[in-house]
């Protein structure tokens, strides 16, 4: 089940690098995901700051606000910029993307599925509002990333 599941994932992410690469340049689709994954990171950064550190008093209205903006940027399909003649530097856009990403797309696939369901569950904790379920929910979204950005990302 996981294979096929896997594989439906490695196609749509597949089917939507040929659409994005169609209608955006290579160096829009860097910029566009950069953007994307710094949104991502940011909303990240201020649940951290409520929920994990208590620096910032607790807001729920913010931290579900920020649990799904997490998940709409994780299911939004971002995985279509990673397209052809994205694995390197391109005009002004720098890019950290290990090209290994790019032979390894089933893989990549799996990854951004386990993101999405994390992330689906950080939006759903956020909205009970049960800070102990967010915390277990943020930490399990920071483990995707991680496994991600340990295997593609160049620093």
């Amino acid at each position: 089940m996981k294979t096929v599941i896997a594989g439906a994932l490695s196609a749509l992410l597949l089917g939507g690098a040929v659409t994005a690469q169609a209608q955006v340049s290579p160096e829009d689709q860097i910029e566009l995901r950069k953007a994307g994954f710094s949104y991502m990171a940011w909303n990240m950064g201020k649940l951290k700051a409520q929920v994990i550190e208590g620096s910032v008093e607790y807001n729920q209205q913010q931290v579900e606000a920020a649990a799904n903006t997490i998940a709409a940027i994780a299911n939004s399909g971002i995985g279509a910029l990673f397209g052809p003649g994205t694995e390197k530097d391109i005009g002004s856009q720098h890019t950290r993307v290990d090209p290994a990403l790019f032979d390894n797309m089933q893989d990549v696939a799996q990854l951004a599925g386990n993101l999405g369901s994390a992330a689906n569950t950080l939006a759903a904790e956020a909205k009970t509002g049960d800070k102990d379920a967010i915390r277990v929910a943020f930490g399990e979204v920071g483990k995707t990333c991680k496994a991600c950005h340990d295997k593609y990302r160049l620093d």
